[in-house]
């Protein structure tokens, strides 16, 4: 992760603080649905940002979605409500407790049986080959991790934030809900440091599960944190153009391209983006049920930068380190 660059964002943050209270008041609500959002789509909930919006800043109901859905969307808000409450902590301070009760608000009455304490029963991740811990050796993990939360690990507050949410998803301790504990708890902590909080793109979700993955199945971690820093920097600069009046960077668009589409934008053949794709110069956003690969816009910009590295007589290794 690049710390030194996160560092010096924060420190000229900082230097605008304490921002106006209207200013932190929009940036909050805006967060709120954000970071509401894509969370829970990264789990698989359907509703828009427009709908989670509404259901969130206005308690409207959405015609078609299920009552789960909507549920999610507002324990998650209260959730975070809850996170920014704890702000004036220190992450040495976290215990079990702050993290069961996490839990507790994301599936209040969505999971009754199950909300607020550690899975008695074996999970499996759908569609990953990670073996999970055994549900008897639960409780002494999360222990564990609680003691190593309580202890100064002499971390940046950014990778200690992206290790906890690891090893908190790692040792999987409820039946579900799993991953918007730990992005929760990562937020909590990235807040308590002077951080904004991280939003992980619905676009970054194949590659923030398949990063989190690898490392899980011994890899490195390096795609993970880079996915995280990524973020937290993306927020860092939603705040610095907010404080000097620019506006801030738009919401991603929920639309995404079929390589078709992706292809006919940028000049290419179908086959010549499949095999960019391959080679890891393109980043999928989504594969449908049927099998179809889609792509976030921001592919379009990330093909202008190939074609003029091509130009540079630049091999697709080399290409792929300077996009890196």
């Amino acid at each position: 992760m690049k710390l030194d660059k996160l560092t010096d964002k924060k420190k000229r943050l900082d230097g605008f603080r304490p921002l106006p209270d209207t200013l932190v008041h929009n940036l909050d609500d805006w967060f709120r649905v954000e970071l509401t959002y894509t969370s829970n789509a990264i789990e698989g909930n359907t509703l828009t940002r427009k709908e989670t919006a509404l259901v969130v800043e206005k308690g409207i109901t959405v015609g078609g979605k299920r009552l789960t859905e909507h549920l999610e969307a507002t324990n998650h808000a209260r959730a975070l409500d809850w996170v920014k409450k704890q702000v004036k902590r220190k992450p040495t301070n976290l215990t079990e407790k702050h993290i069961l009760h996490i839990h507790d608000v994301i599936l209040k009455g969505i999971d009754d049986t199950n909300v607020g304490h550690y899975r008695s029963v074996s999970v499996r991740i759908s569609g990953s080959v990670v073996v999970l811990p055994n549900p008897r050796k639960v409780p002494d993990l999360m222990q564990d991790f609680a003691e190593w939360l309580s202890r100064d690990q002499g971390l940046h507050p950014v990778e200690l934030a992206a290790e906890a949410h690891y090893r908190l998803v790692t040792i999987h301790p409820f039946v579900d809900g799993n991953g918007r504990s730990a992005r929760l708890l990562m937020n909590m902590i990235l807040l308590m440091s002077g951080y904004p909080a991280a939003i992980i793109r619905k676009r970054d979700r194949l590659a923030y599960i398949g990063s989190l993955e690898k490392a899980q199945l011994g890899g490195s971690k390096d795609d993970y944190f880079k996915i995280i820093a990524k973020a937290v920097d993306r927020s860092l600069d939603i705040y610095l153009k907010a404080a000097v009046g620019e506006d801030a960077e738009p919401a991603d668009s929920d639309q995404l391209l079929k390589i078709g589409e992706l292809a006919k934008q940028v000049g290419e053949s179908n086959s010549t983006i499949r095999h960019w794709t391959k080679e890891g110069l393109l980043q999928v956003a989504e594969i449908t049920e049927a099998g179809y690969q889609l792509y976030a816009p921001d592919m379009i910009e990330r093909i202008k930068q190939i074609h003029a590295l091509k130009e540079q007589r630049l091999t697709l290794q080399e290409i792929k380190e300077k996009l890196s």
